[in-house]
């Protein structure tokens, strides 16, 4: 019934009837004229695919002023129900629904023949620092069970702030390292503004500012980070926030080098551009922090997670840096937790300050170290060389991404396809985690036997 209807209303190149449209719209205001398309979305009337009248034409029949549509248009695009598109116009999705981060997610459903699990990149559980103590210890905070919203405690404000690579102005903890990101880049960014990102990046990160309604800009990197040449036609755009991993960068395992950061920290001057530092590695990362927060503190905000090297379950990450971002991320926590659990920040705190937790990290870095230099030497030795020098992970060149997958798969092994973290296609690779591999069924020189074998012409 609903497509008769739409074969009557439709008029030439597929375009909904703005007459058609007007009648069924009762309040029409910018408000009002966003509901009743939502509703008129949400009942099939007006199924995905339908071109929707230009907003001058539909602003006739309704009799109000053109930006009043455009303000309804605007709405409805901020919740991802319409889509402007170049050639057709305004575009129906579909009705309001959860974003869902296809980058991020497990490929594939292996049951119970997963012997190797090589997709997630997750800390040892043996080589995270014991909790039992600082439990204890952030249990007896001076504030427990106390509703005054503290962005950061005491304790841990005092063990995190002499290791920030530069005074941060504002300081606030947030439920680990992806949420600060993404919290940064909500509050400073507004859909359809322009964001700088490493290419590749984070599969997640590139999650997150697709569901936010960005328009993603890649920057180049080489081994020393991004590429200045590559940074400044990024910025040639004017994006509001340019969003980089200083060290242990997600895929490739690179670290910025001083003089990189002081080249990049010359471009970005004069804009007005944030930037956002994800250090998601965090104190396991093989690499010395750089920032550059050094050269420009009043513009910079680094975020820094604390679950790989002290434990997931803590969900903390620190937010530092110039003033005025990090209150805009205390603002919208306040509309939800509003702050971290105290117990867990000066757990946290403990385990900064404690001998014993701080010689636990630094044996987890030589091993993390260890374990992904010995993997990359193997495939080094038969033929397939990987240019990761820091982090949790292995960037691994292929000859065929579905390929190499299959193969894996076909033994019992999961990875992740490269093409998730490329944002303009460079050759084909996977990643292949490296933190747990001694709890692998098979030796280093067995998953070299087996990620050459992959990696090869099929």
């Amino acid at each position: 019934m609903v497509v008769l209807l739409l074969h009557k209303v439709l008029r030439g190149g597929n375009v909904i009837d703005a007459a058609w449209l007007a009648e069924r719209i009762g309040d029409r205001t910018a408000r009002g004229i966003s509901a009743s398309m939502t509703n008129l979305i949400r009942s099939g009337e007006l199924p995905a695919g339908t071109r929707l009248p230009t907003v001058r034409g539909l602003a006739a029949e309704l009799g109000v002023s053109p930006g009043t549509v455009a303000d309804a248009w605007s709405t409805l695009r901020r919740h991802r129900v319409v889509s402007a598109q170049r050639r057709r116009g305004t575009v129906v999705i579909g009705p309001p629904n959860v974003p869902h981060p296809t980058r991020y997610e497990r490929i594939g459903e292996f049951g119970n023949r997963l012997a190797v699990d090589l997709a997630i990149a997750a800390p040892d559980p043996a080589l995270l620092p014991p909790l039992d103590a600082a439990l204890a210890a952030g249990a007896r905070t001076a504030r427990l069970n106390d509703y005054t919203r503290e962005t950061i405690t005491p304790a841990l404000r005092a063990a995190v702030e002499p290791g920030w690579p530069f005074p941060p102005a504002g300081l606030l903890t947030v439920g680990g390292g992806y949420e600060g990101v993404q919290l940064v880049c909500q509050t400073v960014a507004v859909p359809g503004d322009r964001v700088a990102v490493e290419d590749p990046t984070g599969a997640r990160l590139l999650d997150i500012l697709e569901a936010q309604g960005a328009e993603v800009v890649p920057v180049a990197c080489d081994d020393e980070g991004p590429e200045p040449d590559a940074l400044a036609e990024a910025l040639a755009t004017k994006p509001a926030a340019f969003v980089y991993q200083p060290r242990a960068h997600t895929p490739r395992g690179h670290a910025l080098t001083p003089a990189r950061a002081a080249a990049l920290a010359e471009l970005l001057a004069p804009t007005n551009t944030l930037a956002v530092e994800d250090d998601g590695t965090g104190e396991v990362s093989s690499s010395p922090m750089v920032s550059l927060g050094a050269h420009l503190p009043e513009r910079t905000v680094l975020v820094r997670s604390y679950s790989k090297s002290h434990g997931p379950d803590l969900r903390i990450a620190v937010i530092g840096g110039a003033a005025e971002p990090v209150e805009r991320v205390r603002v919208l926590r306040s509309f939800g937790t509003g702050w971290t659990s105290r117990v867990l920040q000066d757990a946290l705190a403990h385990l900064l300050t404690d001998p014993g937790a701080v010689a636990a990290v630094a044996r987890a870095r030589a091993a993390y170290a260890e374990r992904r230099e010995s993997l990359a030497s193997a495939l080094a030795e038969r033929g397939v060389r990987t240019g990761n020098r820091d982090g949790l992970m292995l960037w691994v060149p292929v000859a065929d991404e579905s390929a190499a997958l299959v193969t894996l798969a076909a033994h019992g092994v999961a990875a992740v396809p490269g093409s998730r973290y490329q944002i303009v296609p460079a050759g084909a690779h996977v990643r292949i985690a490296t933190g747990r591999l001694p709890d692998a069924p098979l030796s280093v020189a067995e998953l070299a036997d087996l990620v050459a074998l992959a990696a090869g012409p099929h």
